[in-house]
């Protein structure tokens, strides 16, 4: 266990207010991304580009929240149902995406080919990672278990884009329409484990002067220089 200093009141004014910017970054991208994928599910008759579409939508009601916590004086007074309005967010994901998943499964429609949802789930796979990464490091400085576990959200939209940019361009060129759908029940899955995480506020590395190392890179001492740390998936 490595003891980290507590970041001091101006310190913690400025986390603060970066982690509202970057929920806001967020809200708005996920807004953008939840028209984009919704029209264009709705044209190739893609239940995964709708599903992703969903996702967004949940996606901005998590940083809605985490905005309305570090809107307060008091942020940690609001942390303990922000935490639950993120758990519960995450449940819904998983929910959505797994059903999906299984309509896509059962044969329910033949996905058509499309471009628009290639390229936001491509712009989506270079974007999110960078949020999620500037906003944990921002929450484990803080010691803001919400910020973290939003992060991870955040973090989980991008194994989503993932999935679905393999899905459709398998589905356009082998016609391969089962490849995503199968991948969306691992993420989905992964959905749940965080749901419960969050729902019991063990948001790793959350408090910054009660870090285990555990070889985990999320559970390691909080980045100090600008480099990229490792994803660790699952």
């Amino acid at each position: 266990m490595t003891a980290l200093p507590t970041p001091g009141t101006d310190r913690r004014r400025v986390l603060s207010r970066r982690i509202r910017l970057f929920a806001a970054a967020t809200i708005t991208y996920n807004v953008i991304e939840a028209a984009v994928a919704l029209w264009a599910g709705g044209v190739a008759d893609s239940s995964a580009l709708i599903g992703f579409g969903l996702d967004s939508v949940i996606e901005v009601a998590s940083a809605l929240a985490l905005s309305w916590q570090f809107s307060a004086k008091d942020p940690e007074r609001r942390e303990h149902l922000t935490l639950r309005i993120i758990a519960v967010s995450f449940f819904a994901l998983a929910a959505f995406v797994a059903v999906d998943a299984v309509r896509s499964l059962a044969g329910a429609g033949e996905a058509q080919h499309s471009v628009p949802g290639i390229v936001i789930a491509a712009l989506s796979l270079a974007i999110m990672p960078v949020l999620s990464w500037a906003q944990r490091r921002a929450g484990r400085e803080l010691g803001s278990r919400t910020a973290v576990a939003d992060s991870k959200q955040t973090l989980l939209c991008t194994y989503l884009s993932a999935v679905l940019l393999v899905g459709l361009v398998l589905n356009s060129t082998l016609g391969w329409w089962w490849a995503d759908a199968g991948a969306a029940l691992v993420i989905a899955a992964i959905a749940v484990r965080e749901g419960i995480n969050a729902w019991r506020g063990d948001a790793c590395c959350a408090v910054p002067h009660e870090q285990h190392q555990t070889g985990d890179d999320c559970c390691g001492p909080a980045p100090q220089s600008l480099g990229m740390p490792t994803i660790r998936k699952g």
